[in-house]
């Protein structure tokens, strides 16, 4: 690529800091994990109508609207096409299909899948399933992603309108029980558990990320099974689906503390625990401020009364409380938010932090080397979790 990750990790720290959305991290960006998108709010003026002259001449050879009502391509939504989806295929370079993947997810992508049932097709070139909401630009979600990633040209795509149900039936179809080790299962709720005698954690991720799939679930789910053994308290700082919340219950731990920004993400493993018959008195959830600020613990920050109802001041100022703590979530805000993460945790309890590619591990352990001691990291597919024990006084060796 000819932009170098780290270079797009800089830029993503800026999207988070101007971006007004919640969204920008725990729960519905943990499925990008550490591939950010350029700051949207970074260009000038005269180099954003440089780069929109640029996005004019390319040629898209292979974009298949006829179907959708187009206006300055983009597709418009009459009465919000409520009941209906986008689902776009696009066709790029096999070596980039990961990281263009991830960021279109940035760009306003509701799902992406790379297809490798189609690799047969050309040894150099990969399709992308993705979705997006009828009211998306798509041409412009994706020639960001590829401006992104290096793309010198917008990758040929092809779009369609579905159903929602079509979706929702494709998506379950999609999701298998998956086995994270001998004896321990994450089952979709509509499917059946392999083995009964197992473990098994009943979910239906919904909009929150966490379905047992990605190498940094595995990381942390691997890492609970070893760490409780009966009795602990566990927080999970930046829940998704519930899924760690509810394995370190299942292993034998007297309470979980769920935080997370998103309300989707509350609502999503309040779900999953009644599947697996946690209730909750065992499972606290609330939400919590996307920024640091004095009156973080004080001040519900959230003006509609829903999301009030999801948040609970007495959990969030509880410090110093826990066994074991785990954040999984992204890059930046592991690094913005160590101290606040490792506050919650015991002196001399457990943190591990994972949402991070291999290459970010030396930055992640030199900022938590100040707050943690005897660090380890593990890796899987190229990702990797990182655990130490809490200082009995921060700061020192």
């Amino acid at each position: 690529m000819s932009l170098p990750l780290s270079s797009l990790c800089s830029h993503f720290f800026k999207h988070l800091t101007y971006c007004n959305s919640a969204t920008t991290f725990f729960s519905f960006l943990r499925r990008i994990h550490c591939l950010p998108p350029p700051n949207r709010f970074s260009f000038v003026p005269s180099a954003r109508a440089a780069r929109q002259q640029l996005l004019s001449r390319l040629n898209v050879t292979a974009v298949n609207c006829s179907t959708l009502p187009l206006h300055n391509g983009a597709v418009t939504a009459h009465d919000a096409f409520i009941l209906h989806y986008l689902s776009v295929r696009i066709c790029c370079p096999r070596h980039v299909a990961d990281v263009l993947s991830e960021s279109l997810l940035c760009f306003g992508a509701s799902s992406t899948t790379i297809d490798e049932l189609d690799s047969h097709e050309s040894g150099e070139e990969i399709w992308i399933s993705s979705t997006f909401d009828v009211d998306q630009d798509v041409k412009d979600c994706i020639s960001r992603a590829a401006d992104s990633v290096g793309l010198k040209e917008i990758p040929n795509y092809k779009v369609e309108m579905h159903d929602h149900t079509d979706w929702i039936k494709q998506t379950q179809e999609s999701f298998h029980p998956v086995e994270i080790t001998e004896g321990l299962w994450i089952v979709p709720e509509w499917r059946n558990p392999p083995n009964l005698q197992a473990i098994n954690i009943v979910l239906n991720p919904g909009l929150a990320f966490g379905t047992g799939e990605h190498p940094t679930t595995k990381l942390c789910l691997l890492l609970l099974r070893r760490l409780v053994n009966g009795g602990e308290y566990f927080l999970d700082y930046g829940t998704g689906s519930g899924v760690l919340a509810i394995a370190a219950l299942k292993f034998g731990a007297d309470l979980s503390v769920g935080f997370d920004i998103e309300r989707q993400a509350i609502t999503s493993a309040r779900h999953n625990a009644a599947l697996n018959n946690i209730g909750p008195e065992k499972l606290l959830l609330s939400l919590v401020p996307s920024k640091n600020g004095p009156e973080f613990e004080n001040e519900c920050p959230y003006e509609d009364i829903s999301s009030q109802d999801l948040y609970n001041s007495k959990i969030i100022a509880e410090k110093d409380k826990y066994d074991v703590v785990i954040a999984n979530i992204l890059l930046y805000p592991l690094l913005d938010l160590a101290e606040r993460i490792v506050s919650y945790a015991k002196p001399g309890a457990v943190v591990g932090v994972s949402g991070i590619i291999s290459e970010q591990v030396p930055t992640v352990v030199e900022h938590y080397s100040q707050f943690l001691d005897d660090i380890n990291v593990s890796t899987m597919d190229d990702w990797a979790c990182i655990t130490g024990s809490k200082k009995t006084e921060p700061g020192t060796t």
